[in-house]
């Protein structure tokens, strides 16, 4: 991070200097009270479970030299603290006013399945020109990609930061703290449908990514997506469609050679010209990301060879995709999220793997209120149909999959309440050659899973 100073951050956030040095260098932000050191502002969030503000002193005793506040609390002898309305809105007003201090070209990525394979692809082929920042982890939300933005240094000349949402208003907020040039929507898919209440109402709150977008602003979308497809209804800004087979979008891909875990390669047509891509990850899916990573290339003046370079040669976020054999069993670890679509490509995907049997470890998908019960049924169909040969499910929704499935024939079917369970049960039946795939929300902990296989 460039080094601001408190002044800085009292004008971007109209806070008001309690005790302390206005004038203090401030060379990093954090809001974890346990990474503080000196030249470190600790800034405490007010959450669900656990206060920030309960951490104060904690960070001033490791080193911080300065706190946000917007309680009241002590004042520390040779310490700065200001106090604004609210910490977490100010984390955001600051990371606004540092992105404008970097002025860097920026792209932000959004959709509901694929956005972080995206955000990797993207990055690793603007990484063949620009030194280029991309948001790490799960660093999407109004905290992660505040704390990404102070990840910028002066070195840097481009970024790509992924975008996520539960509600409206989310995409419109980060947008306006990132201030992305470029803008990539991956799909619109039954993602936080719970608080969203429909497609179209997804559709609404991912579009709020061109809220500020003006003429010399570029939106890349999928245009094979029904919804999608209509943002190109705009002459506020560029829109760039990519898609398969259909020449009417601005990029497309064609001759699909599908090579089961190894990956995929494809003929992208941009421009009247047509190049061989290579993806280093297996699944469809993945050419849909690569050719938003060709749109964003192009965008940049990257060419065409840095970009196929930059595709075949990208690494993916940890437990997405991941592919790995341990002791003649092969692993393919996607348990990082799930979502309905994600959970149908993640099974193509084991269905083209080889090996003596193709095992479906699936937990719930969240976040789908009244549409849980249908949805996980019908991605039943999508399990009975994929040539796995066992299907293993933890959760309440996975209840309906599993029944589904035994009505559509599958035989080997179990399911568990917890994941716990599934732990205690799979370590006794995984044997060398098979393959096994892991898939659930965040929330059902099934990296569990992933270490018990991977230790017995």
């Amino acid at each position: 991070m460039r080094k601001i100073t408190v002044a800085d951050i009292i004008s971007a956030t109209d806070g008001e200097l309690l005790c302390g040095d206005i004038n203090m260098e401030i060379a990093d932000i954090t809001t974890d009270s346990r990474k503080t050191a000196d030249g470190v502002m600790f800034i405490p969030i007010e959450g669900e479970k656990f206060d920030g503000h309960e951490f104060i002193k904690a960070a001033f005793d490791l080193g911080a030299s300065a706190s946000l506040t917007h309680k009241e609390t002590d004042l520390f002898l040779g310490k700065t603290i200001v106090k604004v309305n609210d910490t977490r809105i100010a984390l955001g007003d600051i990371a606004r006013y540092y992105k404008n201090i970097c002025r860097i070209p920026t792209v932000a990525v959004t959709g509901s399945v694929g956005k972080t394979t995206t955000k990797d692809m993207i990055a690793s082929v603007l990484s063949q020109k620009y030194n280029t920042l991309k948001t790490p982890d799960n660093f999407n939300n109004d905290i992660g990609l505040p704390l990404t933005v102070f990840m910028l240094e002066k070195e840097h000349e481009a970024a790509v930061l992924e975008m996520g949402m539960n509600h409206f208003g989310e995409i419109e907020y980060l947008a306006g703290v990132g201030r992305p040039d470029v803008a990539v929507i991956t799909n619109i898919g039954e993602s936080h449908i719970e608080n969203l209440g429909s497609r179209e109402g997804i559709f609404k709150a991912k579009m709020e990514i061109a809220k500020l977008f003006a003429k010399d602003n570029t939106l890349i979308v999928n245009g094979d997506d029904d919804f999608l497809v209509k943002a190109k209804q705009t002459d506020d800004y560029k829109v760039i469609c990519y898609g398969i087979t259909n020449p009417d979008n601005d990029v497309y891909a064609k001759n699909i050679e599908n090579n089961g875990l190894d990956g995929i390669c494809f003929t992208a047509v941009a421009g009247g010209e047509e190049y061989e891509v290579e993806v280093n990850v297996p699944g469809e899916h993945n050419v849909y990301n690569a050719l938003a990573a060709i749109c964003v290339g192009m965008e940049f003046d990257i060419s065409m060879d840095k970009i196929i370079d930059g595709i075949k040669n990208f690494e993916l976020t940890s437990m997405r995709m991941e592919i790995e054999e341990h002791k003649g069993v092969t692993i393919i670890n996607d348990c990082y999220n799930a979502s309905p679509d994600s959970i149908r490509a993640a099974l193509k995907v084991l269905g083209q793997a080889d090996g003596k049997r193709r095992i479906a470890v699936l937990g719930d998908v969240l976040e789908m209120g009244d549409f849980a019960k249908e949805a996980h049924s019908r991605l039943g169909e999508n399990v009975a149909s994929s040539g796995a040969d066992i299907l293993i499910t933890a959760g309440d929704n996975m209840k309906y999959l599993a029944q589904k499935a035994k009505e559509c024939g599958m035989k080997n079917v179990i399911a568990f309440d917890k994941t716990l369970e599934v732990c205690n049960y799979i370590k006794d039946i995984i044997t060398p050659g098979d393959t096994v795939l892991i898939k659930a929300s965040h929330g059902m902990r099934f990296e569990d899973v992933y270490k018990v296989i991977k230790n017995n």
